[in-house]
Protein backbone atom coordinates (compact mmCIF):
# COMPACT_ATOMS: atom_id res chain seq x y z
CA UNK A 1 0.00 0.00 0.00
CA UNK A 2 1.44 3.39 -0.93
CA UNK A 3 2.39 5.60 2.16
CA UNK A 4 3.07 9.13 2.92
CA UNK A 5 6.68 9.46 4.40
CA UNK A 6 7.09 13.24 5.12
CA UNK A 7 10.65 14.34 6.89
CA UNK A 8 10.84 17.80 8.38
CA UNK A 9 13.99 19.26 8.03
CA UNK A 10 17.01 18.00 6.51
CA UNK A 11 19.67 17.87 9.24
CA UNK A 12 22.28 15.01 10.23
CA UNK A 13 19.49 12.67 11.92
CA UNK A 14 18.09 12.69 8.55
CA UNK A 15 20.86 11.98 6.16
CA UNK A 16 20.97 8.40 5.79
CA UNK A 17 16.78 8.36 4.63
CA UNK A 18 18.13 11.55 2.24
CA UNK A 19 21.18 8.79 1.25
CA UNK A 20 18.31 5.85 0.50
CA UNK A 21 15.66 7.77 -0.67
CA UNK A 22 15.04 5.88 -3.70
CA UNK A 23 14.97 2.83 -2.17
CA UNK A 24 11.55 4.16 -0.07
CA UNK A 25 10.02 5.31 -3.47
CA UNK A 26 10.89 2.20 -5.46
CA UNK A 27 8.94 0.44 -2.75
CA UNK A 28 5.85 2.59 -3.83
CA UNK A 29 5.84 5.02 -1.18
CA UNK A 30 5.23 9.27 -1.82
CA UNK A 31 8.16 11.10 0.22
CA UNK A 32 7.81 14.71 0.92
CA UNK A 33 10.90 16.90 2.83
CA UNK A 34 9.82 20.20 3.82
CA UNK A 35 12.69 22.82 4.79
CA UNK A 36 13.45 26.40 4.88
CA UNK A 37 16.65 26.41 2.55
CA UNK A 38 17.57 23.98 0.04
CA UNK A 39 20.63 23.52 2.01
CA UNK A 40 21.39 22.17 5.32
CA UNK A 41 24.51 23.46 6.71
CA UNK A 42 26.81 21.22 8.77
CA UNK A 43 27.20 22.70 12.39
CA UNK A 44 30.53 20.95 12.78
CA UNK A 45 32.25 23.14 10.30
CA UNK A 46 30.53 25.81 10.68
CA UNK A 47 32.81 27.83 12.44
CA UNK A 48 35.54 27.32 10.07
CA UNK A 49 33.33 29.25 7.60
CA UNK A 50 33.20 31.87 9.51
CA UNK A 51 36.81 32.17 9.67
CA UNK A 52 37.35 31.20 5.47
CA UNK A 53 39.03 27.77 6.28
CA UNK A 54 36.15 26.58 4.41
CA UNK A 55 33.83 27.59 1.61
CA UNK A 56 29.87 27.21 1.60
CA UNK A 57 29.64 24.75 -0.29
CA UNK A 58 32.33 22.66 1.34
CA UNK A 59 30.55 22.73 4.85
CA UNK A 60 26.40 22.19 3.59
CA UNK A 61 24.23 19.38 1.84
CA UNK A 62 22.55 20.15 -1.08
CA UNK A 63 19.39 18.88 0.65
CA UNK A 64 16.70 19.56 -2.51
CA UNK A 65 19.09 18.05 -4.94
CA UNK A 66 19.43 14.93 -2.87
CA UNK A 67 15.63 14.61 -2.75
CA UNK A 68 14.77 15.26 -6.44
CA UNK A 69 17.63 13.39 -7.68
CA UNK A 70 16.19 10.06 -5.78
CA UNK A 71 12.52 10.55 -6.48
CA UNK A 72 11.11 12.82 -3.66
CA UNK A 73 9.21 15.93 -3.54
CA UNK A 74 11.18 19.17 -1.46
CA UNK A 75 9.06 21.85 -0.51
CA UNK A 76 11.04 25.33 0.63
CA UNK A 77 8.27 26.11 3.87
CA UNK A 78 7.74 25.80 7.26
CA UNK A 79 5.97 23.46 9.53
CA UNK A 80 3.53 25.85 11.53
CA UNK A 81 1.13 23.63 13.22
CA UNK A 82 0.88 19.50 13.60
CA UNK A 83 -2.52 18.24 13.98
CA UNK A 84 -1.45 14.18 15.23
CA UNK A 85 -5.04 13.41 15.47
CA UNK A 86 -5.40 13.88 11.52
CA UNK A 87 -2.30 13.46 10.39
CA UNK A 88 -1.85 16.68 9.09
CA UNK A 89 0.76 19.10 8.77
CA UNK A 90 0.06 23.17 8.39
CA UNK A 91 2.31 24.90 6.53
CA UNK A 92 3.68 28.39 6.64
CA UNK A 93 2.40 29.08 2.80
CA UNK A 94 -0.80 27.95 4.07
CA UNK A 95 -0.50 24.05 2.60
CA UNK A 96 -2.21 21.37 4.26
CA UNK A 97 0.26 18.56 4.22
CA UNK A 98 -0.94 14.65 5.23
CA UNK A 99 1.20 11.95 6.37
CA UNK A 100 1.33 8.63 7.51
CA UNK A 101 4.54 8.42 9.07
CA UNK A 102 6.38 11.88 9.82
CA UNK A 103 9.58 12.75 11.23
CA UNK A 104 11.37 15.97 12.52
CA UNK A 105 14.89 16.78 12.36
CA UNK A 106 14.28 20.88 12.72
CA UNK A 107 17.29 22.00 14.95
CA UNK A 108 17.33 24.28 17.77
CA UNK A 109 17.36 27.90 18.37
CA UNK A 110 19.39 30.75 19.90
CA UNK A 111 16.99 31.98 22.64
CA UNK A 112 17.98 35.24 21.82
CA UNK A 113 14.28 36.80 23.29
CA UNK A 114 16.16 36.16 26.87
CA UNK A 115 18.35 39.50 26.09
CA UNK A 116 17.27 41.36 23.05
CA UNK A 117 13.99 42.62 22.76
CA UNK A 118 14.37 44.01 19.33
CA UNK A 119 16.32 42.75 16.24
CA UNK A 120 19.58 44.49 14.92
CA UNK A 121 21.72 42.96 12.06
CA UNK A 122 25.31 43.75 13.88
CA UNK A 123 23.67 40.88 16.58
CA UNK A 124 23.87 37.67 15.12
CA UNK A 125 22.71 33.83 16.87
CA UNK A 126 25.13 31.07 16.18
CA UNK A 127 22.42 29.10 15.00
CA UNK A 128 20.93 28.29 12.24
CA UNK A 129 24.86 27.43 10.71
CA UNK A 130 23.97 29.38 7.72
CA UNK A 131 24.12 32.56 10.24
CA UNK A 132 27.73 32.10 10.23
CA UNK A 133 28.04 32.75 6.64
CA UNK A 134 26.04 35.85 6.84
CA UNK A 135 27.86 36.83 9.99
CA UNK A 136 31.65 36.47 7.67
CA UNK A 137 29.99 38.78 4.73
CA UNK A 138 28.47 41.08 7.05
CA UNK A 139 31.42 41.69 8.81
CA UNK A 140 33.60 41.78 6.08
CA UNK A 141 31.54 44.11 4.31
CA UNK A 142 31.70 46.49 7.23
CA UNK A 143 35.39 46.54 7.83
CA UNK A 144 36.73 49.90 9.10
CA UNK A 145 40.38 51.44 9.72
CA UNK A 146 39.81 51.57 13.46
CA UNK A 147 39.75 49.16 16.02
CA UNK A 148 37.02 47.11 15.64
CA UNK A 149 34.88 45.44 19.19
CA UNK A 150 33.44 42.37 18.97
CA UNK A 151 31.85 40.28 21.85
CA UNK A 152 30.41 36.59 21.94
CA UNK A 153 28.05 35.72 24.13
CA UNK A 154 28.29 31.45 25.27
CA UNK A 155 30.98 29.78 27.20
CA UNK A 156 30.09 26.64 25.58
CA UNK A 157 31.83 24.71 22.73
CA UNK A 158 30.43 26.76 20.32
CA UNK A 159 31.32 29.90 21.71
CA UNK A 160 35.16 28.56 21.91
CA UNK A 161 34.69 27.76 18.35
CA UNK A 162 33.37 30.80 17.14
CA UNK A 163 35.47 32.99 19.23
CA UNK A 164 38.53 31.15 18.03
CA UNK A 165 37.11 31.08 14.27
CA UNK A 166 36.32 35.41 14.42
CA UNK A 167 39.89 35.79 15.24
CA UNK A 168 41.11 34.17 12.63
CA UNK A 169 38.77 36.07 10.32
CA UNK A 170 39.70 39.49 11.38
CA UNK A 171 43.45 38.50 11.45
CA UNK A 172 43.59 37.68 7.52
CA UNK A 173 41.79 40.91 6.52
CA UNK A 174 44.70 42.51 8.62
CA UNK A 175 42.54 44.96 10.69
CA UNK A 176 42.91 45.88 14.63
CA UNK A 177 40.33 44.21 16.77
CA UNK A 178 39.52 42.81 20.40
CA UNK A 179 37.44 40.04 20.75
CA UNK A 180 35.84 39.70 24.53
CA UNK A 181 34.10 36.04 25.44
CA UNK A 182 31.00 36.24 28.07
CA UNK A 183 31.27 32.83 29.45
CA UNK A 184 28.49 33.48 31.89
CA UNK A 185 29.78 31.51 35.52
CA UNK A 186 32.54 29.38 34.03
CA UNK A 187 34.00 29.03 30.53
CA UNK A 188 33.52 25.08 29.62
CA UNK A 189 31.27 24.29 32.38
CA UNK A 190 31.00 20.58 32.67
CA UNK A 191 34.15 20.04 30.98
CA UNK A 192 37.20 18.77 32.43
CA UNK A 193 39.68 21.74 33.69
CA UNK A 194 42.64 20.85 31.14
CA UNK A 195 40.11 21.54 28.37
CA UNK A 196 39.32 25.23 30.26
CA UNK A 197 42.79 25.55 30.61
CA UNK A 198 43.81 25.00 27.28
CA UNK A 199 41.39 27.01 26.21
CA UNK A 200 42.65 29.99 28.20
CA UNK A 201 46.01 29.40 27.28
CA UNK A 202 45.21 29.58 23.22
CA UNK A 203 42.87 32.61 23.89
CA UNK A 204 45.00 34.49 26.17
CA UNK A 205 48.44 34.09 24.05
CA UNK A 206 46.22 36.06 20.86
CA UNK A 207 45.13 38.69 23.35
CA UNK A 208 41.42 37.64 23.63
CA UNK A 209 39.71 38.08 26.80
CA UNK A 210 37.21 36.07 28.68
CA UNK A 211 34.82 37.20 31.19
CA UNK A 212 33.60 34.36 34.14
CA UNK A 213 31.53 34.80 36.65
CA UNK A 214 29.28 37.26 35.22
CA UNK A 215 26.40 37.05 32.60
CA UNK A 216 25.23 39.23 29.74
CA UNK A 217 21.97 40.54 30.87
CA UNK A 218 20.65 42.83 28.47
CA UNK A 219 21.90 43.99 24.93
CA UNK A 220 20.67 47.72 23.55
CA UNK A 221 22.16 48.82 20.54
CA UNK A 222 25.90 48.54 20.89
CA UNK A 223 26.38 47.83 24.30
CA UNK A 224 25.85 44.47 26.69
CA UNK A 225 24.56 44.96 29.76
CA UNK A 226 26.11 42.49 32.19
CA UNK A 227 24.95 41.18 35.55
CA UNK A 228 27.66 43.15 37.64
CA UNK A 229 26.50 46.01 36.22
CA UNK A 230 29.09 46.58 33.72
CA UNK A 231 28.68 48.01 30.12
CA UNK A 232 30.75 46.46 27.14
CA UNK A 233 30.27 48.14 23.69
CA UNK A 234 30.63 46.19 20.25
CA UNK A 235 30.60 46.39 16.78
CA UNK A 236 29.33 43.20 16.35
CA UNK A 237 27.99 40.36 18.72
CA UNK A 238 27.70 36.61 18.34
CA UNK A 239 25.57 34.86 20.75
CA UNK A 240 25.95 31.25 21.35
CA UNK A 241 23.66 30.90 24.56
CA UNK A 242 22.57 27.58 25.82
CA UNK A 243 20.30 26.39 22.22
CA UNK A 244 16.66 25.41 22.72
CA UNK A 245 13.97 23.57 21.00
CA UNK A 246 11.42 24.91 18.51
CA UNK A 247 8.38 26.09 20.31
CA UNK A 248 6.29 23.73 17.35
CA UNK A 249 5.54 20.81 19.27
CA UNK A 250 4.41 22.50 22.43
CA UNK A 251 2.11 24.30 20.24
CA UNK A 252 0.66 21.06 18.93
CA UNK A 253 -0.17 19.83 22.19
CA UNK A 254 2.48 16.99 21.66
CA UNK A 255 4.61 15.71 24.98
CA UNK A 256 7.91 17.34 24.79
CA UNK A 257 10.73 17.10 27.46
CA UNK A 258 11.90 20.11 30.01
CA UNK A 259 13.49 21.52 27.01
CA UNK A 260 10.54 21.53 24.66
CA UNK A 261 12.07 19.28 22.52
CA UNK A 262 9.43 16.06 21.01
CA UNK A 263 9.06 13.20 23.76
CA UNK A 264 10.46 10.22 22.16
CA UNK A 265 11.20 6.69 23.22
CA UNK A 266 14.18 4.11 22.51
CA UNK A 267 12.82 4.01 18.74
CA UNK A 268 12.81 7.52 18.49
CA UNK A 269 9.00 7.96 18.19
CA UNK A 270 6.62 10.05 20.19
CA UNK A 271 5.50 8.66 23.70
CA UNK A 272 1.88 9.49 22.65
CA UNK A 273 2.09 8.93 18.36
CA UNK A 274 3.86 6.21 17.23
CA UNK A 275 4.21 7.42 13.60
CA UNK A 276 5.37 10.70 14.66
CA UNK A 277 9.45 10.06 15.14
CA UNK A 278 12.46 12.73 15.79
CA UNK A 279 16.33 13.26 15.85
CA UNK A 280 18.68 15.74 16.77
CA UNK A 281 18.41 18.60 18.60
CA UNK A 282 15.01 18.86 18.19
CA UNK A 283 13.69 15.96 20.60
CA UNK A 284 14.07 14.96 24.03
CA UNK A 285 14.60 11.05 25.07
CA UNK A 286 12.82 9.89 27.71
CA UNK A 287 14.56 8.45 30.54
CA UNK A 288 18.10 10.03 28.78
CA UNK A 289 18.77 14.01 28.45
CA UNK A 290 20.86 14.36 25.85
CA UNK A 291 23.41 16.82 25.35
CA UNK A 292 22.81 18.81 22.46
CA UNK A 293 26.03 17.96 20.18
CA UNK A 294 26.32 16.80 16.69
CA UNK A 295 26.84 13.11 17.35
CA UNK A 296 23.91 11.84 18.89
CA UNK A 297 21.99 12.83 15.48
CA UNK A 298 24.86 11.30 13.65
CA UNK A 299 24.31 8.18 15.34
CA UNK A 300 19.96 8.36 14.99
CA UNK A 301 20.46 8.47 11.59
CA UNK A 302 20.73 4.83 10.30
CA UNK A 303 18.35 3.81 13.22
CA UNK A 304 15.72 6.49 12.02
CA UNK A 305 16.45 5.43 8.59
CA UNK A 306 15.56 1.99 9.48
CA UNK A 307 12.45 2.70 11.96
CA UNK A 308 10.83 4.69 9.39
CA UNK A 309 10.49 1.96 6.66
CA UNK A 310 9.44 -0.33 9.45
CA UNK A 311 6.88 1.92 10.73
CA UNK A 312 5.59 2.07 6.98
CA UNK A 313 5.55 -1.49 6.08
CA UNK A 314 5.98 -2.85 9.38
CA UNK A 315 9.00 -5.09 11.29
CA UNK A 316 11.11 -5.06 14.31
CA UNK A 317 12.39 -1.65 15.14
CA UNK A 318 15.58 -0.98 16.44
CA UNK A 319 16.77 0.90 19.51
CA UNK A 320 18.74 4.01 20.08
CA UNK A 321 20.95 3.71 23.01
CA UNK A 322 23.01 6.80 23.54
CA UNK A 323 26.59 5.86 23.84
CA UNK A 324 28.01 7.22 27.38
CA UNK A 325 31.10 8.94 26.04
CA UNK A 326 31.92 10.28 22.59
CA UNK A 327 34.58 12.19 21.46
CA UNK A 328 34.71 16.27 20.73
CA UNK A 329 37.40 18.28 19.15
CA UNK A 330 37.31 21.69 19.29
CA UNK A 331 38.65 24.21 15.77
CA UNK A 332 40.83 26.77 17.35
CA UNK A 333 41.18 28.86 14.46
CA UNK A 334 45.05 28.58 14.44
CA UNK A 335 45.13 25.61 12.60
CA UNK A 336 45.40 24.01 15.49
CA UNK A 337 42.35 22.31 17.48
CA UNK A 338 42.09 20.75 21.28
CA UNK A 339 41.06 17.08 21.23
CA UNK A 340 38.73 15.75 24.27
CA UNK A 341 37.34 12.03 24.96
CA UNK A 342 37.19 10.58 28.21
CA UNK A 343 40.61 11.41 30.41
CA UNK A 344 42.14 12.18 27.06
CA UNK A 345 42.57 15.85 26.28
CA UNK A 346 45.23 16.86 24.24
CA UNK A 347 46.06 20.26 21.67
CA UNK A 348 47.94 20.77 18.67
CA UNK A 349 48.08 21.15 14.51
CA UNK A 350 47.33 17.06 14.65
CA UNK A 351 43.64 17.64 16.50
CA UNK A 352 42.61 19.74 14.32
CA UNK A 353 43.72 17.23 10.75
CA UNK A 354 41.84 14.86 12.84
CA UNK A 355 38.99 16.90 13.17
CA UNK A 356 39.38 18.01 9.71
CA UNK A 357 39.74 14.72 8.34
CA UNK A 358 36.61 13.20 10.22
CA UNK A 359 34.48 16.31 9.24
CA UNK A 360 35.74 16.07 5.35
CA UNK A 361 35.07 12.19 5.06
CA UNK A 362 31.09 12.73 6.67
CA UNK A 363 30.69 15.58 4.20
CA UNK A 364 31.97 13.33 0.99
CA UNK A 365 29.50 10.46 2.29
CA UNK A 366 26.78 12.22 2.09
CA UNK A 367 26.96 15.35 -0.82
CA UNK A 368 25.63 15.33 -4.10
CA UNK A 369 27.78 15.59 -7.32
CA UNK A 370 27.15 18.76 -10.19
CA UNK A 371 26.72 21.96 -7.13
CA UNK A 372 27.86 24.81 -8.90
CA UNK A 373 29.77 27.58 -6.73
CA UNK A 374 28.13 31.14 -5.81
CA UNK A 375 30.16 34.05 -7.08
CA UNK A 376 30.40 35.33 -3.72
CA UNK A 377 31.68 32.48 -1.80
CA UNK A 378 35.36 33.64 -2.03
CA UNK A 379 34.29 35.94 0.37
Amino acid sequence: MRKNLVLVGGGHAHLTVLLNLANYVQRGHRVTIIGPSPYHYYSGMGPGMLSGIYRPREVRFHVKKMVQDRGGTFLEDRVMRIDAVNRILFLQSEKQIPYDVVSFNTGSEVPLHLILSTKQENIIPVKPVINLLKARRLIVKNLVDRKMNFIVIGGGPAGVEVAANLWRLMKENQKEFKITLIAGQRLLGGFPDRARTLTLRSFSRRGMEVIEGNHAKEIRKETVLLSDGKRLSFDFALIALGIKSSPLFKQSNLPTGEDGGLLVNSHLQSVAHPEIFGGGDCISLSGHPLAKVGVYAVRQNPILSHNLLAALEGGEMQIFTPQKDYMLIFNMGNSRGIFWRKKFIWNGRLAFLLKDYIDRKFMRKFQVSGEREEPDEII
